[in-house]
């Protein structure tokens, strides 16, 4: 049994809620807040959101997480 760890970022729009919403409806939990960074080089808000996954294997750096 492993615990995986993703950091899902983005810009600020639609596109991140769709990435945090795919990953929770994958099995995904939130883990901890979000975080928001102005990004100056290209003017725009970008997102973070942290999140796990308990998976029936052990742990290997070849995994893919989204695909988990």
């Amino acid at each position: 049994m492993a615990t995986l760890y993703r950091l899902l970022t983005e810009d600020d729009s639609a596109a991140f809620c769709h990435k945090v919403s795919a990953a929770l409806a994958a099995g995904w939990v939130l883990h901890g807040d979000p975080c928001l960074s102005f990004d100056e080089r290209r003017g725009v808000m970008r997102c973070g959101q942290a999140v796990t996954k308990e998976v029936a294997a052990d742990y290997s750096p070849e995994m893919k997480l989204g695909a988990q």
